[in-house]
């Protein structure tokens, strides 16, 4: 059963963001990014061909994140802007529980907007390409961008500031796939596959060539579940150890 304080600051973050514009264009703004793109891809693609059709037919992932990954940052970093913060930890001085409480209304919020975007997606792919349905890549793209709002979140928590969080977070997504792509070393590339956040958590999204892939599928996902749990306890223990 929730005790008190669990279900007061739920409620008391539920508020804020229900009553926020920039929550609804932000939760639509991850189905619709993830959505368009993935649509926009699969309809300029010939098939039979070698691609990896799944993964293709999910691409929008790819840009829904970075969409989730501002919209989480915001949630505690735009408190932090206007000072707000200070009034929220006065009325509930249980600091990692309003960072639980706001980790868990952003995991439903991007579930439902993921769910949302993947899915049609999918349904793109489907008409297109005649794409299957399989539930690991699909299932795994709307868990995977949970899991990048949950570290967009833990990484403002340490911040404090939404610049500083969303620039931190979209290197780690964008930059370290570019530095595997110009290594010259197939192991360094290899294990620099394995251990960043996206390159790790979109193996999730693959059908093909398995064997060949520098983490397995689910392997990868857990990598970024890592990711986002040290976040949020980094997180969690800067907020108790500084001033608001």
């Amino acid at each position: 059963m929730t005790d008190r304080p669990t279900a007061d600051a739920l409620r008391a973050e539920w508020t804020k963001l229900r009553t926020s514009p920039a929550t609804v264009w932000s939760v639509l703004a991850v189905a619709v990014t993830t959505a368009a793109l993935s649509a926009l891809a699969v309809a300029t693609v010939n098939c039979p061909c070698a691609t990896d059709t799944m993964k293709l037919t999910l691409i929008g992932v790819q840009l829904g994140q970075a969409v989730a990954a501002v919209f989480a940052v915001g949630v505690i970093g735009g408190e932090y802007g206007t000072g707000m913060v200070a009034l929220t930890f006065a009325a509930m001085p249980r600091r990692a529980t309003v960072l639980a409480a706001k980790g868990a209304l952003v995991s439903g919020l991007v579930a439902t907007a993921g769910t949302v975007g993947v899915g049609i997606a999918w349904a793109a792919g489907h008409a297109a390409l005649g794409e299957d349905f399989v539930a690991r890549p699909v299932f795994g793209s709307v868990f995977y961008l949970v899991l990048i709002a949950l570290l967009g979140l833990g990484a403002a928590a340490v911040t404090r500031n939404s610049a500083s969080a969303t620039g931190l977070v979209l290197a780690l997504l964008y930059m370290a796939p570019i530095v595997a792509g110009v290594l010259s070393d197939p192991d360094w590339k290899r294990h620099l596959r394995q251990v960043s956040p996206s390159d790790a958590g979109l193996a999730v999204q693959s059908t093909i060539g398995l064997d060949q892939l520098p983490i397995q599928p689910w392997h990868g996902l857990g990598v970024l579940a890592l990711w986002a749990a040290l976040a949020l306890l980094a997180g969690a223990l800067a907020l108790r150890a500084r001033d608001a």
